[in-house]
């Protein structure tokens, strides 16, 4: 469910033990609560070799385009030869990684807890990754990329679900989601949605707002009643809906036709928009969003551990960071990232008052994330099935 740069583009901290964490299904496969090992405790010789998988667009090596390449240099650095793997969605990672076949996965944080409590991916020691340091505060020992204070892997960058506008059709820019549900009649038929069971979350962040009652705390953890809420509210919307998107480049064109005039977006597409002079600009809404933090994460059946360790550290770092991030269309995970980079003020790179309006993509498990005990939460399954039913 995420993004490619080319073609297909795709809180409250709560500790949850391994052991503790309820089943999840996905694409009708399910994940134990089993472990994934210890973490290293120190790293021996590389390899030689590393496989990874990843997202479209994280693991440049020029063959795409030659004057983006940022794996040779690491190839150089460690003598780990990279074979890469790419994925289109959350859900394929997961799948992907049950076959043990990868040393490392870039992972978003609608798969992270699912690929911790399946056991597939490890625990990582990030004292034995320098680069780490650099990291922003406010991205490390999160929910969706630590368990019980232990992390689980390096966060990559991140970015905003932000609302996207035709600037004709709202000569003011809206502060509100409520154009896109309360007031979504008002642009019928030129309403757009990512299409993803995950968008039930931006339903619950609007109901937060309009109707405090429900007590909704963290859009990933809904009971019944407030998971109903979001799927009727979503419903209601559903017949002012365009197009469900998952395709960088449809929405372009939607906005740029004139077939959509508001709804979801990332900050790269309105980058791109507004290079050939479409008529769009965005916000973050009062109500904030959700978002991604992607997460570099370790096989805990890797056969090169030694050489994984280098690809995070590596990735990690200011210049190997701010190259990915900025051909992938996000702010950089490092901090020094922005020396390298020319546009970190567009994605807010650092500002650590927009990152906390973002809620950030979290597998919906059944122990709820927002540390309720007295109630179970509607888990990923659940979600998948309502998103169906939803889109009809």
């Amino acid at each position: 469910m995420k993004r490619n740069p080319l073609t297909v583009r795709s809180g409250a901290t709560v500790g949850l033990a391994i052991a503790s964490i309820a089943v999840l299904t996905a694409c009708g496969t399910q994940s134990g609560g089993s472990d994934g090992g210890e973490a290293a405790t120190e790293l021996g010789e590389m390899e030689g070799q590393v496989s990874i998988l990843a997202w479209p667009g994280y693991v440049e090596d020029g063959s795409n385009d030659p004057t983006v390449d940022w794996v040779t240099p690491f190839e150089d650095e460690t003598g780990c030869k990279v074979t890469a793997k790419t994925y289109g969605t959350s859900d394929e990672a997961v799948n992907l990684m049950k076959s043990g076949d990868y040393d490392v996965v870039a992972a978003s944080g609608d798969a992270t807890l699912r690929l911790i409590a399946s056991g597939d991916v490890a625990p990582v020691n990030t004292d034995l990754i320098p680069n780490y340091d650099g990291i922003y505060d406010f991205l490390k020992d999160k929910e969706w990329n630590s368990v019980d204070g232990q992390s689980y892997g390096v966060p990559h960058g991140y970015g905003a679900n932000l609302l996207m506008y035709n600037t004709t059709t709202f000569p003011e820019a809206p502060t509100s989601w409520d154009v896109v549900f309360d007031k979504a009649a008002d642009s019928s038929g030129k309403v757009t949605a990512y299409d993803s069971p995950i968008y039930i979350a931006d339903a619950a962040v609007y109901l937060m707002a309009h109707q405090p009652d429900l007590g909704i705390e963290n859009p990933y953890a809904l009971d019944d009643e407030q998971f109903q809420a979001a799927v009727d509210l979503l419903k209601e919307q559903r017949p002012h809906i365009s197009e469900y998107w998952s395709d960088y480049l449809k929405e372009i064109q939607a906005f740029q036709t004139g077939d959509s005039v508001v709804g979801t977006t990332w900050q790269v597409i309105q980058n791109v928009l507004a290079s050939e002079g479409a008529t769009t600009d965005v916000v973050l809404p009062e109500e904030g969003a959700t978002g991604w933090s992607d997460t570099w994460m370790i096989g805990s059946g890797a056969e090169n551990p030694n050489c994984a360790y280098a690809w995070l550290n590596y990735i990690a770092s200011p210049e190997a960071n701010a190259a990915a991030t900025s051909y992938f269309g996000e702010a950089p995970s490092n901090d020094a990232a922005c020396e390298f980079r020319e546009d970190c003020e567009a994605y807010h790179a650092g500002d650590a008052d927009y990152a906390s309006q973002i809620w950030y993509w979290t597998t919906p498990i059944e122990e709820c994330v927002d540390g309720r005990t007295d109630v179970k939460c509607v888990d990923y399954a659940a979600w998948t099935e309502a998103w169906q039913e939803i889109k009809g």
